[in-house]
């Protein structure tokens, strides 16, 4: 379980740099605080912070329920696909809206395979 811990923190500290770069650059596209509008290049790179939140909601327990259930090597596989995914998903978004998809696919699915495979295992341990 080590291992998938560590993709957790990994998957954490993704979210940590996200939120540096979102307070960092406030001043650089003038959207000073509480604003969350202004510069579309900066409402992009909130939208990484915001969509990342989202889905780190849903990917934590779910890695953990997977390696309980099912795999911790294929939990570890299948973690290391979303840290991919969510590094592709800030790199297009910051560049244009439409370049998001790739890496929100990418890390998106992960989370579902997840809580899905780690449903099943628990259903075939229960039954």
């Amino acid at each position: 379980m080590d291992i998938v811990t560590l993709v957790v923190l990994v998957a954490l500290l993704e979210y940590v740099v996200f939120i540096l770069v979102v307070g960092g650059t406030r001043g650089r596209y003038g959207v000073l605080a509480p604003a969350t509008t202004g510069h579309d290049k900066w409402e992009r790179l909130y939208r990484v912070q915001v969509n990342t939140a989202e889905q780190l909601v849903l990917f934590i327990p779910a890695i953990y329920a997977f390696a309980y259930y099912v795999s911790t090597s294929w939990a570890t596989g299948i973690g290391c696909v979303f840290l991919v995914g969510r590094v592709l998903y800030f790199l297009g978004y910051s560049k244009a809206g439409k370049k998001r998809m790739p890496g929100a696919v990418m890390s998106s699915f992960p989370s579902y395979i997840l809580v899905i495979g780690a449903l099943i295992g628990l259903v075939r341990q229960v039954g």
